[in-house]
């Protein structure tokens, strides 16, 4: 680990990269039954019960993207899919929640000061930051630090954190800032009323003047980590991009499994379902769909994976079709989520994991990531309409105006 460093919780540290993968796919992989028994139970209680989230802090799950120079797993692109997926197969609020919290906690440990690092990442267990990096609130410089106000949704995870990772605008200048904070200098609200999700526990907080020293906070759209190797260079919003990549991957493959065990389960029967030309014509073109979308996402992640083995950072063409391949398999997965609904009949009107899950896929297309907007402006950017242009977060801007920090 770093010289300075406190951080005690290091199941990583002695594991060279390549078994780093290995031992998160592996443990992913054993979570499953366990994730599948209390699916039903995070959705109840609106948070992950009891069992889950001990089990996620055991296997250092939450440091999947936390800089192995404190301890953490900072696994690849290609194995943050396959971690995730595995994990949105069995429960997809679990892989929400795993995603939007080891992003902010591993993008903490990458990108604040050593003093604030020092405080956030000790003790016997990775911490869980967790909150929101779009709607920005306010903050107004004070002395060597910042006072920030502002009301935020969509704090997936929050109820199980330790620190909030939030977004402010500083007045005056316009910058944007993340802001980590301990929790309980927020205000919860627990207003998490929702069709599907319901188990990411994602409710709305607020902020009132709270003084955050300088430390504590990083640019929101920094690629420049102080620790940590390239993972880190890809910044917030592309850890974003595998994650609800992954996600939309996951919760369509257990949705069509789970559709071909049903039928399985009718076979010979019948009127059975399996003896459907026109059934059996739909579960292959969703099989095929389902497989282009996976290929695309993953293509995607190789070229850029390859662009930063290199030293590189990724082109504006390799950002563009990373998010084409989110866009694609967002929507991909939602058409597959409905085939599988009507497929199914009644089995998927009832509670069960087909409801929820065609619930949650439904929940998650509403995400900013896979908007309208990101397609319109990935076309723009394929057919060569605007050269002299970069992607900041989920937007094209002129290259002149994205910040270089």
């Amino acid at each position: 680990m770093k010289t300075g460093m406190t951080t005690t919780f290091a199941p990583f540290s002695n594991l060279a990269t390549a078994e780093r993968a290995g031992f998160m796919l592996t443990r992913a992989e054993q979570l499953r039954p366990l994730l599948r028994e209390h699916a039903g139970a995070n959705e109840e209680s609106g948070q992950l019960t009891a069992p889950v989230l001990a089990a996620l802090h055991e296997q250092g799950f939450f440091g999947m993207w936390t800089p192995a120079d404190l301890g953490g797993a900072e696994l690849d692109p290609i194995t943050s899919l396959n971690v995730l997926q595995s994990l949105a197969e069995a429960d997809p609020s679990v892989a929400w929640v795993l995603m939007a919290t080891s992003l902010a906690t591993g993008t903490a440990g990458g990108y604040l000061a050593d003093s604030a690092v020092q405080q956030v990442f000790q003790g016997d267990r990775f911490p869980v930051i967790a909150g929101q990096g779009t709607r920005p609130g306010r903050a107004v410089r004070d002395g060597d630090g910042y006072r920030l106000s502002g009301e935020w949704s969509f704090g997936s995870g929050i109820k199980h954190a330790n620190w909030i990772h939030t977004l402010g605008v500083v007045e005056g200048t316009g910058e944007a800032l993340i802001f980590i904070v301990p929790v309980e200098k927020a205000t919860l609200i627990d207003n998490w009323d929702v069709m599907g999700l319901r188990a990411t526990g994602s409710i709305d907080y607020t902020i009132d003047n709270l003084f955050v020293p300088a430390e504590f906070t990083h640019p929101a759209t920094t690629e420049a980590p102080l620790r940590g190797g390239s993972l880190l260079r890809l910044g917030i919003i592309h850890l974003a991009i595998i994650g609800h990549s992954a996600w939309a991957l996951g919760l369509s493959r257990s949705m069509l499994d789970e559709l071909g065990q049903l039928v399985r389960g009718k076979a010979g029967r019948a009127g059975s379902v399996a003896d459907s030309t026109n059934f059996l014509a739909t579960y292959g073109k969703a099989e095929a769909q389902w497989h282009a979308a996976h290929s695309l996402v993953h293509r995607a992640w190789q070229d850029i994976t390859a662009s930063l083995n290199t030293g590189n950072q990724p082109s504006h063409q390799q950002k563009t079709l990373a998010r084409l391949a989110l866009y694609n398999a967002t929507w991909t997965a939602e058409s597959i989520s409905t085939t599988v609904y009507h497929a199914a009949g009644t089995t998927a009107l009832r509670s069960g994991s087909l409801q929820r899950n065609y619930r949650d896929m439904h929940a998650g297309t509403q995400h900013i990531t896979s908007s309208p907007s990101v397609i319109e402006a990935c076309g723009r950017s394929l057919a060569g309409l605007v050269p002299d242009s970069d992607w900041l977060l989920m937007q094209l801007v002129p290259t002149a105006d994205r910040p270089t920090s």
